[in-house]
């Protein structure tokens, strides 16, 4: 029995997770892979107040987990299976275990969305992938394309362009959705090619990629040589654990109030897997403040 179980180990839970202790309410993180969760991937983060030295993701994250681990945080890296969130006592199930929780917060997050076009699935790992952080120096002098036009489109092409031979950035509408200083940023190299109000419709190859083509509005294919797609045209949330369990938006995001309370008494929600307009480190962790602090005020009421 713990009193508040967080569920993922991005900024959003390591925010929580840091104002539960504080409480001195006992709290254990769980997470399937590693702690920082996308943020971590990032190559460079230059909003974050306090860091204007733009700092890694990475090294990031390592600073907030130092600080929640001057606490007595437990960190337990399984993959929980399924979640009871009625009645007053949660139930947290992984594999080899079962827990108890007298709340629960979800920080899950969010994952890239796919493309959903044919050679996409074929070539996962084969040449298309979702980080370029994590991927980019296997394509080191070689060609590369980059889909979508937020923010973590244009940060993976500033990110692959001193790496990659050339870079095509392909968006399917005439401007960015990305902030302008990235895009001006983005502009400075000679090796970056802009293909606009254009969609990626198939990747082809044998082994790997070697192409990918494109069509305009006007109905025009163009092939693009290639090595390698790196898809940035989104998130979907990653809810499928609750999405049943606790009110969620169409497109599965969970809906809460301001105090990141949820449809389901003493479960709560944070960061990217929120319904929200603005899905930053920044605001994860800010997410993950109210909700430990939240999360903390039930325990008691119990």
């Amino acid at each position: 029995m713990t009193d508040v179980a967080i569920i993922g180990g991005g900024p959003a839970a390591l925010g929580a997770a840091l104002y539960v202790a504080r409480s001195g309410k006992s709290c254990i993180v769980f997470e399937k892979k590693f702690i920082g969760g996308q943020a971590s991937t990032t190559y460079e983060i230059d909003n974050y107040l306090g860091f204007a030295d733009a700092p890694s993701g990475s090294s990031l994250v390592e600073k907030m987990q130092e600080h929640v681990s001057k606490f007595d945080v437990k960190f337990r890296y399984n993959e929980v299976k399924e979640l009871v969130l009625d009645g007053d006592i949660k139930k947290i199930i992984t594999a080899k275990k079962e827990f108890e929780a007298k709340s629960i917060i979800l920080a899950m997050g969010a994952a890239p969305a796919l493309l959903n076009i044919p050679g996409e699935t074929e070539f996962s790992g084969r040449g298309v992938s979702y980080c370029a952080t994590c991927d980019g120096m296997f394509f080191k002098d070689k060609t590369v394309c980059v889909a979508g036009g937020g923010n973590t489109a244009v940060e993976d092409a500033i990110y692959l362009a001193p790496i990659a031979k050339k870079v095509y950035i392909i968006h399917r509408r005439d401007t960015f959705r990305a902030s302008p200083l990235l895009v001006e940023k983005l502009k400075k190299f000679d090796n970056v090619e802009f293909v606009m109000e254009s969609n990626v419709i198939n990747v082809l190859g044998n082994d790997n990629v070697e192409k990918i083509t494109v069509k305009n509005l006007l109905g025009k294919e163009r092939a693009i040589a290639t090595d390698a797609l790196f898809v940035a045209v989104g998130v979907s949330a990653s809810s499928e654990l609750v999405k049943d369990k606790v009110e969620c938006d169409a497109n599965g995001f969970i809906l809460t109030d301001e105090n990141m309370t949820t449809s389901q008494k003493g479960v709560f929600a944070a960061g990217d897997i929120r319904h929200k307009t603005l899905r930053q480190v920044i605001t994860a962790v800010s997410d993950g403040a109210i909700a430990g602090e939240e999360a903390s005020k039930y325990v008691n009421t119990l």
